[in-house]
């Protein structure tokens, strides 16, 4: 194969060591981060299948799937971190460049551009413009909450349906830390099985029987 032929859009570089499994005895991995990668690879026969939860719950304490962030996870994992940015770079979710602490995905696909989907994002992103380490906002194709469109998911949060005139304080409960526009949060809306519910939020009271 040739160096440009690396399959992807960056060639290879050929002057790279061989890839190797950090050694676990000078690899500095956080505690907390260490179970809960031990504890996803637990629930697969083949522990490979961790790797998404895993570079997520990395990403979460490092900001992005940072080179020390990979090899890390690789340690644990007793994988190369070449074979995770493989994986990394794959999946749009996850980032591979430093990005605003605070992800703001506005959903742009057809339900939501049909109801100002993309006046919404163009409104996100301009009222964020000048705080790039604050806020990575980008338009995403489908969040899969057509239900609530236009809508966004803040820090994997949903939102909507949105207006215009929430970008401000959306923008502000995100920086201030509060839980961003909680009335118009779909995490605590009653559906049929109250179990499906964010853990964020209690349980709905059982209701009543209807009157017969």
């Amino acid at each position: 194969m040739s160096a440009a032929a690396a399959g992807s859009d960056r060639p290879v570089d050929l002057e790279k060591s061989a890839a190797e499994i950090p050694d676990a005895e000078t690899t500095e991995v956080p505690e907390k981060l260490r179970a809960e990668i031990e504890a996803y690879m637990a629930r697969y026969p083949d522990p490979r299948s961790a790797t998404l939860p895993a570079l997520e719950a990395a990403q979460r304490v490092h900001g992005w799937c940072s080179p020390q962030a990979l090899e890390q996870v690789a340690c644990v994992m007793r994988l190369t971190p070449a074979y995770l940015e493989s994986v990394a770079t794959f999946y749009d979710m996850l980032e591979t460049t430093p990005v605003g602490r605070h992800s703001i995905y506005v959903c742009t696909n057809i339900s939501c551009s049909l109801r100002g989907g993309d006046a919404l994002y163009a409104a996100v992103r301009d009222a964020a413009a000048d705080e790039p380490e604050e806020f990575n906002v980008r338009s995403f194709e489908c969040l899969g909450a057509c239900d609530i469109a236009p809508m966004a998911s803040v820090d994997g949060v949903y939102v909507g349906p949105l207006a215009l005139e929430d970008v401000p304080r959306l923008l502000d409960d995100a920086r201030a830390g509060r839980r961003v526009l909680v009335e118009k949060q779909l995490a605590p809306r009653l559906v049929a099985d109250t179990q499906a519910n964010s853990r964020e939020f209690p349980p709905h009271p059982p209701q009543e029987p209807a009157s017969r």
